[in-house]
């Protein structure tokens, strides 16, 4: 009796330990979450979620607007029970719990899931984490755990630019669908600019019927043909436009998954499309001549502000973004009406003016309870006072509009721009010049640590960009825009300290497998060549740290490490813009590197870089000198380019000569080509001697 017993306890201990351990714990490091959750406890055990039921407290639209959109996917089999609230998923209300709306709870047990919040956004994201674990695990494994989740920053963005390259409106759906299931809440919708006009106006039928379609899809080729505007049935007709029904369905789709759609209506500049068609709004009177509208006509301000009437009635959104960006302010000064309106409201230049336009937009669109926003130069001639600042050309704008109590958007030029190459730019469709790879976008941290605690209030949080001059497909777009929208997906959600880049980027390479798996194109992230090798290679030659003589004195927005940058051995990467190319504009690069005494030298080499979307170009010719006693020089070599100025594309090329000599002096000129029209700086990293 007492080994029956004995044996009876013996399987019932067998029996708790199986329970207790017969699944092995999954950490929390396993998870594939994008962005990562800000705390994480797991427990033992798994859950075996049939979702035959969900429970929530949620009322009205709300609870119609979640359940409607939970219902798409296959992990729930009843939409909703009144009846239970154990077992299957509880989605529950908190108004004390949370103190962000889009916090939330997720706690997943052997008696089922339930997701807590203090708003319905809130319970929204936890579904996004709860489904990003479904398409993980199953609904039979679910591991069990608790979550407890808030947002690092509000403003979660990404723009997209339908001016230059029109995508459908499916193509837009299909883009917010991702953004919400990894938790970006802001679409910037980039609808008007010099390629096109891409939003009905009720008011102005031409701006669809003309301003919206160019003579070819191509905008390098539009360009040599002096950006001509046609009408759609022109034979080589290019373009779109969503009708005012398109928009409606967009914004209800995007507010279905929590996500705020923000117009841009580009002013003063960037118009050129709408003076093909209204030339009386620019301060010439004629088509085809300025990109700004003419401040001191009044009937810029009718039109503008019948345009934003229309918009603001489409779009229920807190901002406006009304531009603000590269005025060119050339014809300001010289414009009859605008110096007449300078001289009435005491304006002592053309940015004042622009500012005048500013501040007059914002108190109209205040005036319909909305905000302004716009990019960084807005702040010229002295900023709105309601105005927010969506700091692009670098971080500066934005820490300066926060310092004079603005709020500001960061989304600078060298790490949310998306237009830019993300990998090797010889092994990547043709890109805007520029390298913005996943790992420097997740690097990014939009509060820098310099700003007091108000101030960091002050960063409502980041966006990506995408400009598509050169991005002329949907499959193009998706490729630019998945997986670097992950990072900053992250980067908007996750606190700094929780962040590790390691753990992203495999979670990123399973993101990419499931982008696919829905049909999307993203960026290969598997097959990254990364950056030039030569970047992480610093190279000990005969002129490292020697003396040099610069004969005519590099830019100094490119200085790279000034004065000895060419002798300090650390190589540049894939663009100038990571400080290591040092940039020579409207002549001679010209330097001497004195040896320090007769040396045997057998090569003797510099490399350049060309791009023409960022301006700069290979030398035309190379002359490399050489001497013993700075006097008398004898040529080694002269080397012609053989790439041409007008090809579209990344280059990079070594100029060099390669013998026997022995050198003490070495003058190495790098000659530009100023015959061309549009020269601009040409590049080298290091002088290399060996």
């Amino acid at each position: 009796m007492k080994n029956k017993n004995r044996n009876y306890l013996f399987i019932l201990l067998l029996v708790f330990i199986s329970n207790v351990y017969g699944h092995k714990k999954v950490k929390s490091e396993d998870l594939h979450l994008i962005p990562m959750p800000q705390e994480i406890v797991m427990k033992n055990g798994v859950c075996h979620f049939d979702a035959n039921t969900i429970y929530t407290d949620l009322q009205g639209d709300e609870k119609e607007r979640i359940l409607s959109y939970i219902n798409n996917f296959p992990f729930v089999s009843k939409r909703d029970s009144k009846s239970s609230k154990s077992k299957g998923l509880q989605l529950l209300i908190d108004k004390d719990q949370f103190a962000h709306p889009e916090a939330y709870t997720l706690n997943i047990n052997s008696n089922g899931i339930v997701i807590k919040a203090k708003e319905g956004i809130g319970i929204f994201y936890g579904v996004q984490t709860l489904m990003q674990l479904v398409n993980q695990y199953g609904k039979k494994n679910l591991p069990n755990l608790v979550i407890n989740d808030t947002p690092y920053l509000g403003h979660r963005g990404f723009m997209l630019d339908v001016s230059r390259h029109f995508f459908s409106k499916e193509f837009i759906k299909k883009q917010l669908d991702m953004m919400a299931y990894y938790k970006i809440n802001q679409f910037h919708w980039h609808l008007v600019d010099g390629a096109g006009w891409r939003i009905e106006i009720k008011k102005y039928p031409e701006l669809t019927q003309k301003a919206a379609w160019r003579t070819s899809e191509d905008l390098v080729a539009w360009d040599d043909m002096n950006k001509q505007y046609c009408t759609k049935d022109t034979a080589s007709a290019y373009g779109g436009y969503y009708s005012q029904d398109d928009i409606r369905e967009i914004v209800k789709y995007a507010s279905d998954r929590y996500i705020t759609v923000i117009p841009e209506i580009e002013m003063p500049g960037h118009s050129e499309e709408v003076f093909a068609t209204y030339p009386q709004l620019t301060c010439q009177g004629k088509p085809y001549v300025s990109a700004d509208y003419c401040v001191g006509n009044p009937d810029t301000f009718v039109f503008l502000e019948n345009v934003l009437t229309e918009v603001m009635e489409l779009f229920p959104s807190e901002y406006i973004h009304i531009g603000g960006d590269e005025a060119e302010k050339k014809d300001w000064s010289t414009c009859k009406k605008c110096s007449e309106l300078m001289k009435a409201q005491g304006l002592k230049n053309v940015e004042e003016l622009q500012s005048y336009l500013i501040h007059r937009i914002e108190r109209f669109i205040n005036s319909h309870g909305r905000k302004l926003l716009g990019w960084d130069e807005i702040m010229q001639g002295g900023l709105a006072p309601n105005s927010t600042v969506m700091s692009w050309r670098g971080e500066e704008y934005g820490i300066n509009a926060v310092k004079n109590a603005h709020d500001a958007i960061m989304t600078p030029i060298r790490y949310c721009y998306f237009n830019f190459y993300q990998d090797a730019p010889t092994s990547h469709v043709l890109s805007w010049a520029g390298y913005t790879p996943l790992k420097k976008v997740y690097g990014y941290n939009p509060i820098p640590d310099s700003l007091n605690i108000d101030n960091r209030n002050r960063i409502l949080g980041i966006q990506a960009n995408l400009w598509t001059e050169f991005i002329p497909t949907e499959e193009n777009a998706e490729l630019m825009i998945w997986p670097r929208l992950l990072a900053i997906a992250e980067t908007g959600w996750t606190s700094p300290q929780k962040k590790d880049y390691n753990r992203f980027r495999k979670n990123a390479l399973n993101a990419v497998i499931f982008l696919r798996s829905k049909g999307y194109k993203p960026f290969n992230l598997k097959k990254e060549v990364g950056e030039r090798k030569e970047y992480f290679n610093p190279i000990h030659n005969l002129a490292y740290g020697k003396k040099i003589e610069y004969k005519r004195l590099y830019n100094n927005e490119y200085a790279a490490g000034g004065k000895t940058a060419l002798v300090d051995g650390i190589q540049g990467g894939w663009s100038p813009e990571d400080n290591r190319w040092q940039g020579f504009i409207g002549g001679n690069m010209d330097v001497v590197v004195d040896l320090g005494s007769n040396q045997l030298v057998h090569k003797i080499y510099a490399a350049f870089e060309q791009d023409s979307f960022g301006w700069y170009w290979l030398p035309k010719e190379v002359e490399i000198y050489a001497s013993t006693d700075s006097i008398n020089y004898k040529l080694l070599a002269s080397i012609k380019n053989d790439i041409p100025f007008s090809k579209t594309g990344f280059f990079l090329k070594k100029f060099g000569w390669s013998g026997k000599e022995h050198i003490r002096y070495i003058r190495y000129v790098a000659k530009p080509d100023l015959a061309n029209k549009k020269v601009g700086y040409i590049f080298t990293d290091e002088l290399i001697v060996e």
